[in-house]
């Protein structure tokens, strides 16, 4: 079973590539069984897309 190092690791390698199948289906039963990882997770993906959504407008503005 992963522990909650490990899964925070994959959240962040999974921003820069495509996590394997092995590892994503263990990061998401292990997000599912664990509450403070999926706040993590939920909290990791807001900050992407904020970011993500920053970037798209700075380049509108050039």
């Amino acid at each position: 079973m992963m522990n909650c190092k490990e899964a925070s690791q994959l959240m962040s390698q999974e921003l820069d590539r495509k996590l394997s199948w092995r590892e994503a289906i263990t990061l998401k039963l292990h997000v599912s069984l664990c509450d403070g990882c999926a706040n993590a997770r939920k909290q990791v993906n807001f900050i992407h897309q904020a970011c993500k959504h920053a970037f798209e407008l700075n380049e509108e503005k050039k």
